[in-house]
């Protein structure tokens, strides 16, 4: 018997996700609620310039309580395309578009309680074409090389998932 969902409702509508609640009777035919973020896809890019260095951006986030070392990345607006959404992206994170776009990988962010998707892009031949940044965004760029981009992992300096996975996901093209 499959894991079947007999009752959804939203518990919360906010500006970026929801939060609902799913009744779900499980294989066994008992009846579990469990709490679900509801938040839509996303993109990572992990952005590398003709000297070979990745684009990273330092930014203050409020649940970790700092700024954070991370890739650029963003929530796809309704029904946009990964791709397009990885270019305006970058283009307002670190004023840079990339001619060589490819989606190297993709993954659940916390498949235990958020629907957040994730997908990953490589993006080459950098060049200056910068979009306005989100008002709350503030944002300093900060280049590396992925060997450093390494060893400042072994530091403990990069400690957002994302990163890490795309930064992973990145080894056969980068090393």
């Amino acid at each position: 018997m499959p894991f079947e969902v007999v009752q959804r409702e939203i518990l919360y509508r906010g500006k970026v996700f929801n939060i609902r609640q799913d009744h779900v009777r499980l294989p066994d035919g008992k009846l579990a609620k469990w709490d679900i973020i509801d938040h839509p896809a996303a993109v990572t890019i992990l952005p590398v310039d003709s000297e070979g260095l990745i684009w990273f951006i330092r930014q203050y986030r409020h649940p970790a309580g700092k700024e954070l070392l991370e890739l650029p990345a963003g929530v796809l607006e309704e029904d946009e395309d990964p791709e397009m959404g990885a270019q305006r992206e970058i283009r307002e994170e670190i004023g840079m578009s990339a001619d060589d776009l490819e989606q190297i990988g993709s993954f659940f962010l916390a498949p235990g309680y958020s629907t957040e998707y994730m997908h990953v892009f490589l993006g080459r031949s950098l060049h200056h074409e910068p979009l306005a940044q989100d008002e709350d965004e503030f944002i300093r760029v900060e280049k590396m090389s992925y060997k450093q981009a390494l060893e400042t992992i072994e530091l403990g300096e990069i400690q957002d998932a994302k990163s890490l996975v795309a930064l992973f996901l990145a080894r056969p093209y980068l090393e």
